[in-house]
């Protein structure tokens, strides 16, 4: 099979008949094998019924279906999971992506060689103050800490090799970082296009205020595990170590200061109650390391390792 579209939704019930024949008049046009995969969010409109009579017409429409809500990264996650393509294309069901994209990224990752491709909506249709200011600020954060140099990690349209989507695991909000996620399992060729932004036909965003904060508290969970985990002490035992030196440097200095000059008072002296609080969460950041190495060590995936090929050995 060539393509595999997953389609994460939520209450989008309107677009998708419209989506859906977009998507199998390019692929037609194109003479690609495929299939869409739609992961139905928990809507509480009749999104899954529309799946069901688009399945029943096409066989290549494929659907999965939350009890609840979980977000957009679950959705995905799943979408990865039953995907049989060759190369696998997100992108969102509000008709503000265009499938008119796919050949173009189809080419990209078959014939250019990329990993993985990310859209860039460098034209928008939605440049409000509240939404484009954070994504900026985001891409800019996420730039900086990830060293890829692309513009909009959080557009929805990307496409993937298939191996790329079976190495990685999203989860959270993890769906905007992607990209990190790729690098951080070994695709180090990741590319960009720019790409059509629509304005949206039908609904409204699914998307509040509150991502920007967990968007930030994903930022720094990648960087961490990305960095440290499966080997937790370098962090916490780095830390611990430079804060307990601090503590005992201090206390060092008082206890020469106090030889030097008997009528010299320690416990009074606010730099006493500093290197107590340095000591403390140096040992504190030991016994974190200790604990986060212990939980390492004994996870099902401690030895659970990426690989590429393999030559004389089964």
């Amino acid at each position: 099979m060539d393509i595999s579209i997953v389609v994460p939704l939520l209450n989008e019930e309107e677009s998708l008949p419209e989506l859906c024949a977009w998507i199998e008049r390019v692929v037609t046009d194109n003479n690609f094998t495929y299939e869409i995969i739609m992961i139905d969010d928990g809507s509480d409109d009749s999104s899954w019924q529309v799946i069901e009579q688009l399945r029943s017409k096409n066989p290549n429409i494929k659907g999965i279906r939350f009890q609840r809500n979980y977000g957009k990264s679950a959705a995905l996650n799943e979408g990865f999971k039953a995907a049989l393509g060759t190369v696998v294309i997100t992108m969102d069901a509000d008709m503000q992506d265009s499938p008119d994209e796919i050949p173009d990224l189809y080419k990209m990752i078959m014939t250019d060689g990329y990993d993985m491709v990310s859209g860039w909506k460098k034209k928008r249709f939605d440049n409000t103050l509240t939404k484009n200011l954070p994504s900026k600020f985001f891409n800019w954060a996420t730039r900086r800490m990830s060293k890829i140099q692309l513009n909009d990690f959080n557009c929805g349209l990307k496409a993937y090799k298939h191996k790329v989507i079976k190495s990685i695991e999203v989860y959270g909000e993890m769906h905007r970082y992607i990209p990190v996620l790729a690098k951080w399992a070994g695709f180090k060729k990741i590319g960009e296009k720019v790409v059509e932004h629509r304005k949206r036909k039908y609904g409204t965003t699914k998307f509040g205020w509150e991502r920007f904060v967990n968007g930030f508290l994903d930022l720094a969970s990648i960087t961490f595990v990305g960095k440290y985990g499966k080997r937790p002490m370098h962090f916490f035992g780095l830390w611990g170590f430079v804060f307990w030196v601090i503590g005992f440097l201090m206390v060092l200095y008082m206890a020469i200061s106090k030889f030097i000059e008997p009528e010299y008072g320690i416990t009074n002296r606010p730099v006493f109650y500093i290197s107590l609080t340095a000591m403390i969460i140096g040992s504190l950041f030991f016994i974190a390391g200790f604990l986060g190495e212990l939980i390492s060590r004994n996870s099902p995936g401690r030895n659970h390792y990426l690989i590429e090929k393999k030559t004389g050995v089964e």
